[in-house]
């Protein structure tokens, strides 16, 4: 088998969106983890520590700020304010 063939039958890993609770695949949805007591945008899902996914889409996003879903999956106080410069970051920043 070449490594072309092999690539292209990577299982990418299944994960849940922690406000809608639907499975999908992790590059469908958005990761926020934990780091230096601060909560912080995972663009290319690589840190360590506890880790929450929310889908990509700012209904879901908004969804979770009213309902303080990152706040019970990170296990950390996250603050509205900072809801908004998450959503700034992720949805609007290029």
């Amino acid at each position: 088998m070449k490594d072309k063939d092999k690539k292209q039958n990577k299982i990418l890993p299944i994960r849940m969106c922690c406000v809608c609770r639907k499975h999908k695949q992790k590059n469908e949805l958005n990761k926020f983890v934990i780091k230096d007591n601060d909560i912080i945008f995972d663009k290319f899902y690589k840190e360590f520590g506890r880790g929450a996914y929310i889908c990509k889409d700012v209904c879901c996003f908004e969804k979770a700020k009213k309902q303080k879903s990152l706040n019970r999956a990170l296990r950390f106080n996250v603050t509205d304010n900072r809801y908004d410069k998450l959503k700034e970051t992720v949805f609007y920043d290029n």
